[in-house]
């Protein structure tokens, strides 16, 4: 009688493939390694290939999760941005007071400065959009509009509360955001080439004492100080 072949027994020690041990994970994991990827590269030197390498699949499987490299782009930029601009509204509409909704807004602008790849977006949108305006008409609706839209609203709530004076909520907004743009601008066009360091954190908190000696009432102020 034949025996029959005894199959060695798969122990904890020997792992699953990683995209059978992970299929959930997968999308995100492919959103990550194309971050990666564009950030080096740029979104019109990145090809599919590249993504697919980078993420350890196939081009054919790459193509089961995304249609085209436009679309990777946008939904690495939800992954990224987008998502973030939702929470951040989230915890903002739901704090105390205008004063520390502002400061949730300011923290997460650090956040995505300090950040070496997210902070690379919104560089790689401008460089592009020449060559790529629906990029740029992407961005401006997905990212900037509910960021500006957020932030315009918490002006006009900090205004209502007494605790900002009154001014243009939506010239406050855009100002806002300046230091978050040349932030990512330096970082990622000048930083390599000038001579000192640039901190994003400290011009954003300078910005933020110099905009509230604008924005505060002097009642408010003169609250703030005394406690």
């Amino acid at each position: 009688m034949t025996r029959p072949v005894r199959q060695p027994a798969i122990t904890s020690e020997e792992p699953a493939p990683r995209w059978r041990r992970r299929a959930a994970d997968r999308p995100r994991e492919i959103l990550d390694a194309a971050l990666t990827v564009f950030v080096t590269k740029g979104f019109a030197a990145t090809k599919l290939d590249d993504v697919a390498a980078a993420a350890g699949i196939s081009k054919g499987l790459l193509y089961r999760y995304f249609d085209n490299k436009a679309e990777l782009f946008k939904d690495v930029i939800r992954q990224t941005l987008v998502t973030t601009i939702r929470d951040i509204g989230d915890r903002a509409r739901a704090s105390g007071t205008a004063l520390s909704a502002l400061d949730l807004f300011l923290e997460q602008m650090i956040a995505i400065a300090n950040d070496p790849r997210r902070s690379a977006i919104p560089k790689l949108v401008i460089s592009e959009s020449g060559s790529f305006p629906d990029l740029a008409v992407f961005y401006l609706s997905e990212v900037i509009g509910p960021g500006l839209a957020q932030l315009t609203a918490l002006i006009r709530r900090g205004i209502e509360s007494g605790e900002f004076r009154p001014v243009d909520p939506d010239l406050a907004a855009k100002s806002l955001i300046a230091p978050l743009i040349l932030s990512v601008i330096w970082r990622h066009t000048f930083a390599r080439h000038a001579a000192s360091s640039f901190e994003p954190a400290a011009l954003i908190q300078q910005h933020r004492d110099m905009l509230l000696h604008g924005l505060v009432t002097p009642q408010r102020r003169k609250k703030r100080r005394s406690s």
